[in-house]
């Protein structure tokens, strides 16, 4: 009798190209490729299953049942038979090569609602563009969408009923032509919102972090046009996205901070109104008491936490990985439970889904440190104390520890740790560690148990997917952490997800009264998150970082004097 695990192995072959293993009840693996090639947000390509993942992932070199992957709206879907002859000839099989492939808000779902903590929810999908009609493979259902549809047509939001043990049932999308004269869409509309300002993939959060700075009525805009799930963009806006050298502050032309700011915040304002009608709107059509939400628009944290606060439904969960890096898992989760009728025992509770550590890359990095004249490298017989003592002080550390993050925000495996209560540590590792815009915010982590009586929360919220309101009375102590509309990205901390995490703030804890530390992703200005030991010494080496922990050892630089409390650029 055959009593092996089932395996499935999802890919995402577009933006944000990513891998994720599913291997029996509840055992996940997921990695972007960015990390490998530290490129952000590098698209999926041919090449990539044997010559990035197959050498990284040693999930890849057991035999598998299925192969479930997703396209988009470009045009990678046209390589598809190159793609599954790289699987069959780079993937061992068990019996004859099996290959599906899935539509984009479909994967997106399957990332947020199996692993959710929710027997049954109402699901939210939002982005930019997904599937055409065409490739789309959710089944016939009253969605709208008939054989007179044109088929070239692409979801930019998808809505569903979800029940475990029943396959979802998707009953409403918006379509869009794709015509960028006639955008729709949430997505659409922020998309266009950032490109007026700053440059590159990812730099929605800058517009986010923006908009507390700017004024509200300065240019009048209108709310966008919400027709039940449906949203419009009304001609002001799409008139004010085409002023572009009024808007290029940060690309270096003549605009002004101001202005930038102020149409930040007439931006964030009208997509958060938005975003609570479609949520209101969902939630009378389903009844539901939770909520699933994914796709690039769930990664606005501010607009969350009105959700979390503001709508009808009892809780919120949106994955880690709730961007397109995410949907690899969404099919190697959809490939488990309905191609294979598998269950999956999986849930986002943490979210350090990357390989496991390699202890020969830790050991060479750590001989290489031991090498650099500038560099001293210890074993503490308390790492967590050591490190705490260093934060006390005015240190910045880096932690590079276990498996990576699958999703787009340091949580502890790849992080910049520092003091919250030191005035000038904001601007320090805004300018001297991640070279970014000064008006960036930085996040929290605080022990889950001291929360709610520093920030308005009153459940964990592990991942830093909302904005919550920082207390009045705790707000000039936690200068670092707290925004200019005093809300802070927070995320909580316990002992079982994230043992070291809990050990370092409690020993910090002990030293200071404070149970809230700063935390950032460990990376080089332009860099992903760092992956491999190698690249987290590099960062050490070539930023103002002070110290990395790489457990069991500290890496310092020894004649690096901490940040003085007067610190200005």
């Amino acid at each position: 009798m055959d009593d092996h695990e089932p395996a499935v192995v999802g890919i995402n072959r577009t933006q944000d190209g990513s891998i994720a293993v599913a291997r029996g009840p509840a055992t996940v693996y997921s990695l972007q490729k960015e990390r490998l090639t530290r490129r952000k947000h590098q698209w999926g390509r041919l090449g990539d299953l044997p010559n990035l993942y197959l050498p990284r992932m040693a999930a890849l070199h057991e035999p598998v049942d299925l192969v479930v992957e997703c396209f988009s709206s470009d045009d990678e879907i046209k390589h598809i038979d190159a793609y599954h002859e790289e699987v069959r000839d780079t993937l061992r099989f068990r019996g004859e090569p099996r290959i599906v492939t899935m539509s984009h808000h479909l994967s997106h779902l399957y990332s947020a609602f199996p692993p959710s903590p929710f027997p049954a929810a109402a699901g939210m999908i939002i982005d930019t563009q997904g599937s055409p009609v065409r490739d789309m493979t959710e089944p016939p259902y009253e969605r709208g969408i008939g054989e007179e549809t044109p088929s070239d047509l692409l979801e930019v939001s998808s809505f569903y009923r979800c029940e475990r043990g029943r396959p979802p049932e998707c009953f409403a999308k918006q379509l869009w032509d794709g015509d960028w004269d006639r955008p729709a869409g949430l997505g659409c509309f922020f998309y266009l919102l950032t490109r007026v300002m700053f440059t590159g993939e990812g730099s929605e959060g800058k517009v986010m972090g923006l908009a507390p700075f700017g004024e509200l009525s300065t240019f009048g805009l209108p709310d966008l046009v919400v027709d039940e799930h449906r949203v419009l963009i009304p001609q002001e806006w799409l008139a004010i996205f085409a002023e572009r050298n009024r808007f290029s502050h940060f690309l270096g032309g003549p605009g002004s901070f101001t202005d930038c700011a102020d149409l930040a915040a007439e931006g964030q304002r009208a997509f958060e109104t938005a975003l609570l009608q479609v949520t209101a709107w969902l939630h009378k059509q389903t009844g539901a008491q939770d909520l699933v939400f994914a796709g690039g628009t769930a990664l606005n944290c501010s607009a969350n936490g009105r959700i979390l606060r503001e709508s009808a439904f009892d809780d919120v969960f949106i994955p880690p990985s709730a961007h397109d890096g995410g949907t690899a898992l969404g099919c190697a989760l959809y490939g488990m439970i309905e191609c294979l009728g598998e269950t999956s025992d999986f849930r986002w509770t943490n979210d350090f889904l990357g390989p496991e550590p390699d202890a020969d890359a830790v050991a060479a990095t750590v001989r290489s440190a031991a090498d650099d004249p500038g560099l001293v490298v210890k074993r503490p017989p308390d790492l967590a104390a050591a490190a705490a003592d260093l934060l006390e002080a005015g240190y910045v550390v880096a932690l590079h520890q276990g498996r990576s993050e699958s999703g787009p925000r340091a949580l502890g495996g790849r992080s910049i740790i520092g003091d919250a209560r030191h005035p000038a540590m904001r601007d320090f590792i805004n300018f001297r560690v991640k070279g970014r815009e000064w008006f960036r915010p930085l996040a929290p982590l605080v022990l889950a148990e001291a929360a709610p009586a520093i920030f308005d929360v009153d459940r964990p919220v592990r991942f830093m997917q909302f904005a919550i309101d920082v207390r009045p009375e705790h707000r000039a102590a936690l200068t670092a952490v707290t925004h200019v509309d005093c809300t802070a990205r927070i995320q909580t901390v316990e002992p079982r997800n994230t043992p070291f995490l809990h050990a370092l703030l409690t020993a910090f804890e002990e030293r200071t009264g404070c149970p809230v530390l700063i935390n950032t992703s460990l990376n080089r200005k332009g860099h992903p998150l760092t992956e491999a030991p190698q690249d987290s010494l590099a960062c050490l080496t070539s930023t103002g970082i002070h110290a990395l922990v790489m457990p069991p050892f500290l890496i310092r630089k020894p004649h690096a004097s901490p940040v003085p409390r007067d610190w200005h650029p």
